[in-house]
């Protein structure tokens, strides 16, 4: 809502807007551009004259909801908003999967941008080559994360089938967002759903010999379909990794061309988002080498194993994994790097799937790759650590007060271990207060 309200500033309207608890850096964003951000759903924040575009966050009940059912205010959805403003005549790339969409997204834009394509973007984090989450873009192309969530609460469909791409991207595709989906078969219709409306001339970019998305494939698919992989080399497009991090590896295109890759990223599922991220790019005209040029260039993306800080020797990592796959994924590329000590994990579960229990039997068996996990328990939670804690293949702690879990991490961390924090809220500050903490430890 945060990148659409900047697109919308773009375009020339006059913006604001309510919300609970936002936090940087979209607060940072929004008010950089001049966009009042009001605190809460009071009806009075509401213009008489506004068309209000409402998240799908909010449901029947919420003040501003009511308000502006009962004052017969227009209001559409942020996806069809988009759709009708931006999107209908433009090259709409989009990039989906329960997995890395908002890396994948942001490495996409950026081939595009260094290519001189200028592309406008709407991404779910803020990638460090443009240092916004989104714009309007002055090329014919728009790259977008089409997250399969619903769109709003008069608009059960999932907000990708707003979109309307030629080119997509399909990462992955597991179990998540159980408080709207009852299992993964009705996951895979939304998904076919988005396949229904990718022209014939258009591209189709999967991972190879996935059976969740072969499953979904085989509903039809009426679009060229090209293939990725870092592990099967009969795949069109195939990475090799050269180290056990990711930062070394080489590129497979079609057509027998090979491509050295050493970049500032980390972990196989990176080089897997930048695979179809070089596949979607060519679909418009980018050159594997000069997709690959570019990759070397490509800086991160803010909350995606970012560094916050160092403190004598201890790094301060956040990131945003809030599923089983990605706490794994993230603490695997954390293993193997040189002149590094241990890994400690402090894990928030926080998303609504979390809160249901949906991923409780997989959270242990996501921790392997960590040397300890410091959890935290929130009160939203609803149901109780301790089985995972019990069958953690590593030690692991329970914390339900986050002074006390920052104690715990600066009593344990040594010079030369990472410490990684995963959570796809804003922890408390966390991270900020750990480094203070850490540097008050050192100062003694």
């Amino acid at each position: 809502m945060g990148g659409l309200a900047l697109i919308a500033r773009e375009l020339g309207w006059e913006v604001s807007g309510c919300d609970a608890n936002v936090y940087p850096p979209m607060s940072d964003q929004l008010a950089a551009a001049g966009i009042a951000l009001h605190e809460g759903f009071d009806p009075e924040h509401l213009p008489d004259d506004a068309l209000i575009i409402v998240g799908n966050a909010l449901s029947r009940g919420n003040p501003a909801v009511e308000a502006v059912l009962s004052r017969a205010m227009p209001y559409q959805s942020g996806p069809q908003w988009l759709a009708e403003a931006v999107l209908a005549d433009r090259w709409v790339l989009a990039v989906s999967g329960t997995h890395g969409k908002t890396t994948a997204s942001s490495m996409l834009a950026w081939l595009l941008e260094d290519a001189g394509l200028s592309p406008g973007f709407l991404i779910g984090g803020v990638p460090l080559n443009f240092g916004v989450s989104a714009r309007l873009g002055s090329g014919s192309f728009f790259v977008i994360e089409a997250d399969e969530y619903d769109t709003a609460f008069f608009d059960k469909r999932a907000k990708f089938v707003h979109y309307r791409p030629r080119t997509l991207i399909v990462n992955n595709l597991e179990f998540d967002h159980a408080d709207i989906y009852p299992d993964l078969a009705s996951i895979q219709r939304q998904f076919h759903h988005l396949l229904r409306c990718v022209p014939g001339n258009g591209r189709v970019f999967t991972p190879q010999g996935v059976p969740a998305v072969e499953e979904m494939l085989a509903l039809g698919c009426w679009t060229p379909r090209e293939t990725l992989s870092v592990t099967d080399d009969e795949a069109d497009w195939h990475a090799r990794l050269e180290d056990a991090g990711g930062t070394q590896w080489q590129l497979d295109a079609p057509g027998g061309e090979q491509l050295q890759v050493s970049w500032g990223q980390r972990g196989a599922h990176n080089v897997a988002n930048a695979l179809g991220a070089c596949a979607a790019a060519r679909h418009v005209g980018v050159t594997p080498r000069y997709a690959v040029s570019a990759l070397e260039r490509f800086l991160g993306v803010r909350r995606r194993l970012e560094l916050s800080g160092e403190v004598n020797g201890i790094r301060v990592y956040d990131d945003f994994a809030h599923h089983p796959t990605a706490i794994a994924s993230t603490l695997a590329a954390m293993q193997g790097a040189a002149d590094r000590g241990r890994v400690l994990a402090v894990i928030e579960p926080r998303s609504n799937t979390m809160r249901m229990g949906q991923h409780r039997a997989a959270l242990a068996p996501s921790t392997a790759h960590a040397d300890e996990v410091f959890w935290y328990q929130p009160k939203a939670l609803g149901w109780s650590l301790e089985d995972v804690v019990d069958s953690s293949p590593v030690a692991a702690t329970i914390s339900e007060d986050i002074d006390e879990l920052i104690s715990r991490i600066v009593d344990q961390a040594l010079p030369k271990d990472d410490v990684v924090v995963m959570s796809n809220g804003a922890f408390g500050g966390i991270h900020q207060r750990l480094l203070s903490a850490l540097a008050q430890r050192h100062q003694e």
